[in-house]
This record gives structure tokens, sequence and C-alpha cells, in this order.
């Protein structure tokens, strides 16, 4: 896209000399040996770059079309600069000024043909991009899914669905997927228009698979929360291998057999199709309670081999992370490896399957934490030893979680057992190290070690619950905008009041949610699980401190969602805001949800009531979202007015691609910027808060300014799916 972003400007500035050699014609020719000059210059570097567009053509057609495209351009050139060349030797002469016209307008002609052809050189790697942005959306929504699954809050709007309703949609989606990504790789090879449509069929298929694997986990019921994040897990898997080998395919593209591009992209295939393997065994086993724990365990240790591949790779997103982030990340560790030990032990399948899916956030979160804190080092010995750590932490328990299977599955592998508590002694010392490394990378006015009582949590939960009933006020103030000429010709309500009836319907929820999550910390208080004015470095403390920063995102997403919707009904944003703001209060919600279940039991009066307000949050939300959506696909007709005449056409035709390059442009900046934001949401705030409710550091107490997590799916429209 580089690349051809440069062309398009050579191009540009040939065609703004062409149009600057016709009207100095008129009015002064003495300068037409200059702009002559120029233009000789500007074709000649866009001539050199044309060979790199012609070898990166999959298809000798295309590339014999740039070149001719090229060559012709250059001889109308040519044939300008002659004629320029006449009327600075004869001013006067009119008719070589005719013929000069004649010469602009046929350059003008050649430059779209070059346009053209160039485009149709690049379109399978442009749908490439997009599509590896779209299975990005994909790949958050499913994060988000993984969210309400750990909460126990995933349920099926019928109570009669079963998984075996599903199951077999799965597989027949998946079986597809493999096939279109044969036909991917094999795209890579072939010309861009089939490796276009190659992409775009890959992308409708993984929607279509995370959708039946979302129902199919739905029908499983919120009592086996564990499998349906192992479910979900599965697919996630599968739709990061596919980025990578969209992404892989793009790079491939025309290149020959043993450039390192096809390379990787041969390993990027294997692992999609272990990913896939590993979807459908998966499926098979995650109805029976005597193999699901071991196929957990399964898919997490190559999740994991997976995992650390990443982090072995020179890729770099350049987040950074603190010491003290650092710490935070080793902790789920610990945990994840006691639950580890408690399943080798125990050889219960429902121990391993929980074992499983706390290890995999666990380990992959301080992988990421780990890569992030060796961009903040200041010397290489600091960075070395933290990603040394790191790596060497992954791979230990790698082998633990190994163990575990083998005494699962081998019954003469019962003497195993023995060797848990030297790995448990390994990770520990692992641990360490990366401590270790967190207390080199401290400076005088950095880090320090949070010793402070932190803040009662109910504090915060009333303060937030305050926040979201003054934006409800505002909602209930608003008024939707008047068309002068709309009539209200049936009882239906208009865009704007079903707007804003959804969004007060879910400061609403939100509000409950608020309330109902203060009784349940009151309540923990009350009996004695939790203490009432812990520090910071226990338990108990870390949780308090999660529930605050859960609540604290809660009400900001609230604040944001009255803002956009106020702004919409003035016409001043648009309704992509409104969704994503709806987004971030679901994305939110969720994380509160899982602070609010780590303590509490789970059939107590006041959890029932948290995952009442918790699903009206999401209906409320996915129902604001729709309506959205609809809005949107009911304006997108547009009027465009053509020029007839062959230049103005034809300058249409280039400010229209202009246009384009600005936008693609700015859709990579932001979608960078995405990606950026995606990345940290999961660094800034420790693994604990998705799994145990810990989040946010001791300075965020004092120093708390307004949290924004944004959440980020695929939406479907009448033009196909996008990423929003």
């Amino acid at each position: 896209m580089v690349r051809f972003a440069f062309r398009f400007l050579l191009i540009k500035e040939i065609t703004n000399s062409t149009h600057e050699i016709s009207e100095k014609s008129l009015s002064s020719p003495q300068e037409l040996g200059t702009l002559a000059q120029n233009l000789s210059g500007q074709y000649s570097l866009l001539s050199e770059d044309s060979r790199g567009a012609q070898g990166s053509c999959s298809s000798d057609e295309v590339s014999n079309r740039i070149r001719s495209a090229i060559q012709d351009l250059g001889h109308s050139i040519i044939d300008l600069i002659k004629v320029s060349g006449s009327v600075q030797s004869n001013p006067s002469d009119t008719y070589i000024k005719d013929e000069l016209s004649r010469s602009s307008k046929l350059v003008i002609e050649k430059i779209s043909y070059v346009l053209s052809a160039l485009q149709a050189g690049s379109r399978g790697t442009q749908a490439c991009i997009n599509a590896a942005s779209t299975v990005s959306g994909v790949i958050g929504d499913l994060d988000t899914c993984i969210m309400f699954a750990t909460a126990g809050t995933l349920q099926a709007d019928d109570d009669a669905d079963r998984f075996a309703d599903h199951r077999e949609d799965i597989l027949k989606t998946a079986k597809a997927l493999v096939e279109d990504t044969k036909t991917l790789v094999t795209g890579a090879a072939s010309s861009q228009e089939q490796l276009a449509v190659a992409a775009q069929n890959a992308v409708k298929t993984i929607i279509q698979l995370a959708d039946v694997v979302k129902s199919g986990a739905a029908s499983l019921g919120r009592d086996n929360s564990e499998s349906q994040v192992l479910l979900i897990n599965a697919v996630r898997d599968v739709a990061s291998a596919l980025a990578e080998l969209i992404y892989a395919t793009k790079s491939a593209s025309g290149k020959s057999q043993n450039e390192p591009a096809m390379i990787h992209l041969k390993d990027s295939a294997k692992i999609m199709v272990t990913n896939v393997t590993s979807l459908l065994k998966t499926v098979k086993t995650v109805e029976d309670e005597h193999a699901r724990g071991t196929r957990a365990l399964e898919a997490t240790i190559e999740a994991l081999h997976q995992e650390i591949r990443a982090f072995d790779s020179s890729e770099n997103d350049g987040r950074l992370a603190t010491a003290e982030e650092l710490l935070r990340a080793t902790k789920p560790v610990t945990q994840a490896t006691y639950k580890a030990v408690t399943a080798g032990k125990t050889g219960k399948q429902d121990d391993a399957i929980i074992a499983a899916n706390m290890g995999r956030k666990a380990v992959a979160d301080l992988l990421l934490t780990c890569k992030a804190a060796a961009n903040s080092c200041e010397g290489p010995a600091t960075r070395n030893q933290v990603l040394s750590a790191g790596r060497d932490c992954a791979l230990k328990f790698r082998e633990l979680l190994h163990t575990v299977h083998q005494i699962l599955t081998r019954p003469e592998a019962k003497n195993l057992q023995a060797n848990l508590v030297p790995m448990t002694q390994s990770i520990a010392q692992a641990v360490a190290l990366i401590a270790a490394a967190a207390e080199n990378m401290k400076d005088a006015d950095g880090w320090v070690n949070p010793e402070d009582p932190t803040v009662i949590a109910e504090n915060e939960l009333m303060g937030a619950a305050g926040i979201i009933d003054i934006a409800a006020k505002r909602l209930r103030e608003l008024r939707p905008r008047r068309d002068v000429n709309y009539r209200l010709e049936s009882q239906n309500m208009n865009f704007d009041e079903l707007i804003l009836e959804a969004c007060m319907a879910i400061t609403e929820a939100t509000a409950a949610l608020i309330k109902a999550a203060g009784s349940a910390q009151a309540e923990l208080v009350q009996e004695g699980r939790v203490s009432s004015r812990p520090l910071y470095s226990s338990e108990d403390g870390q949780w308090s401190d999660g529930l605050i920063s859960a609540a604290r995102t809660v009400a900001a997403a609230c604040h944001n969602l009255c803002e956009a919707a106020n702004m919409l009904v003035q016409g001043h944003a648009t309704e992509e805001k409104l969704i994503s703001s709806a987004k971030q209060v679901a994305s939110s919600t969720a994380q509160l949800l899982v602070a609010c279940r780590v303590k509490s039991d789970s059939n107590s009066p006041s959890m029932y009531r948290l995952h009442t307000a918790g699903n009206q949050v999401k209906k409320a939300t996915d129902n604001l979202v729709q309506a959205a959506q609809e809005s949107l696909d009911a304006s997108r007709e547009r009027t465009i007015t053509l020029d007839r005449r062959r230049v103005g056409g034809i300058a249409q035709e280039i400010s229209a691609n202009e246009d384009i390059l600005i936008k693609e442009r700015e859709l990579e900046e932001a979608r960078g910027k995405l990606l950026a934001l995606r990345k940290a949401k999961y660094g800034e705030r420790a693994s604990d808060d998705e799994y145990y409710g810990y989040g946010g550091t001791a300075s965020s107490y004092s120093h708390q300014s307004e949290t924004k997590i944004t959440e980020t799916r695929y939406t479907s429209g009448p033009s196909g799916y996008t990423s929003t």
C-alpha cells in the first residue's frame, strides 16, 4: 500500500504538470521548458518504480497491462514535450497551441489507464488487508464473549436449546473453512482477482463459524462456564491463525517458492490446520465429562506453544509496561500453577479444565507484559533478563501441564505425581527471576512497592451509581431532532426516539447492575469473606481494587454513551460513535461481573441480581446497536453527478482515486491505533482482572483518570461484513 500511494503521488504530480503546461502555453510560454523538464523527471521516477509493481504481480496479464500503460503514457508525454518546444519557439501560432491542448488531453487519458492497471495489480493485496481487519473484529467479539462466559452470564435465549443442535453446523462450517484456507494459500501464487475472492470467502466462513460456535457455547448453559470458555477459545485460536495466514498470504503474493515469505506462508497454513483440528476435537468432547479436561489441557499446551513462538518472533507493537505491571502479571501464573498441581493430584476432569483455562490466560498475559516491559528497559541487560525470565516461566508452566496431561491419560504415569512439586518450585524460581528483573527496572521517581491501604470498593460503586443516575437524568432531558417534513402516520417512534429509549434502558439496567454489585460487596464484608480495610498487597485488597477499577470503567462507559446519544440527536455525531459507545458499556459490564463473581457465592440472591442486571445490560446494548446499524444500512444510498466531458470525467476519476488513497491512509492509521488499544486493553490491567477481579495500580486511587475500554465487534449489512 505504501508503494501504491507513492505511485499515485507521482501520477498526481504528472497530472498537475500536464495541466500547468496547458495553462502556461497561453499565459507564459517561456516557462514551458522548465515544466517539460519537470514532467520528464516525474515520468522517469514513475517508470522506475513501476518495475516493482510489474514484478509483484502474480499474473503476466496484469504485469503486461501495467508495462503497456506506462509505455503508452511515456509516448504521449514525449509528444507533449515536443509540442511544448514548438509553442515556446512560436508562442503566437494558434495551430500549435491547439495541438498542445490535444496532447495534454491524451496524456491525461493515458494516466487514467495507468491508474486502472495499477489498481488491478493490487486488488488481492487490498482484499487481504480488509479481510485481516475484519477477522480482527471477530477476535475482539470473541474476547468479549469469553468474558461473559467467565462471569457465568452466557446463556441461550431458549432454555430448550442443546449443544447437539449446533454440533453438526460447527463441524460443517469448520470443514468449509479448511477448504477456503487451501484456496487462500494457493491464491498467493494466483492472480490478484483469485486472491481477493479467496480472502473474502475465508472471512465470510470464519464469521459464520464464530456465530455457530457462540450459539453452541451458549447452549451449554452458564453452569458449564469453563466448557464455554474452552469452546470459544478454540474458535478464537482459529480466527487468530486465519488473521496470521491472511497477512502471510499478502506478503507471499507473487513471490517464488524459495523465498522466506513463502516459507512463512506454509508455516502459517500448518498452524491454521492444527487449530481447526483442535476445534473439531473440542466440539466432539466438550460435553464428555470424562474427556473435556484432557482436551482442555491439550488445547492449552498447543496454544502456549504458539504464544511462545510469537513471543520469540521479532514482531513488536511498541507497547510499554511498568515494573509494577510485570509483577502483577506473575500472580495469575502462581494461582494457575496451584490449580494445575491440584488437577494432577486429584485426576479430576473438572479441575483439569479449570487449570487449563486459567493457565492459558495467565501465561499469555505474562508473555505479553514481558515483551512490553522489555520495551521499557533502558539497558540491553535488563531487557534480555526480562525476556529470558518470561520465556523460561512459560516453558516450565507448559511442561507442568504436559505432565498433568500424562497423569490423566496414562494409568501407568501416576508416579509422575512426585514430579509436580519440583516443577512447581522451578516455576516459582522463574517467577522470582521476573521479580528480580522488575526490581532492576525501577528508577528513583518511578515504581514503588504498593503497600498503602486500598479504598473500600463500596464507596466507589456508590459513586459510579451516582454518575450513572446523573447520566440517566440527562437522557430524560434530551429531545429527538424534529424534521419539518416528518409526519406521524403511525404509532411507531422515529429513529431518534428509538435511540433515546434504548439509551435509557441501558443506563437503567447499568444503574441496577452497579447497585447490585455494591450490595454484593457489602454482603461479603458483613459475612467476613472480605476485609473492610484490606492492605493493597493482600488478596482482598487486590480484589477490592479490581472492583473499583471495573466500577469506574462502567461509569465512564455510560457517560460516553450519554454524550454520544446527545451529540447524535443534535446532529453532531454519527451512528458509528453511538455503536462504539454501546459496545464499550457491554465490555465494561462483563468485566464488572467477572470481578464480582470471584468472592461471591454463585447461588446467593445478590449474584442472581447481578446476573439478571448483566443480562439486561447486554440485551439493551444489543438492541441499541441493532437499531443504529439498521439506520446506517438505510442511509448508505449515495447520488453522484457525473461529468460527461472527457477531461472533466478523467479529472473526476483522478479526484476520486485521490480521495480513496487519503481514506485508505486514514483507515490504516485508525486500524493501527485500534490494534494498539486492543492489545493495551489487556496489558494496562493485570490478568487477575478478568479471572479474579484484580486490577488497577496503587497510584490509581489518588490519580484515577477516566477509563475507556473499546470493545470491537464485526457487524453485517447489505454490503457485506465490516469491522467496527
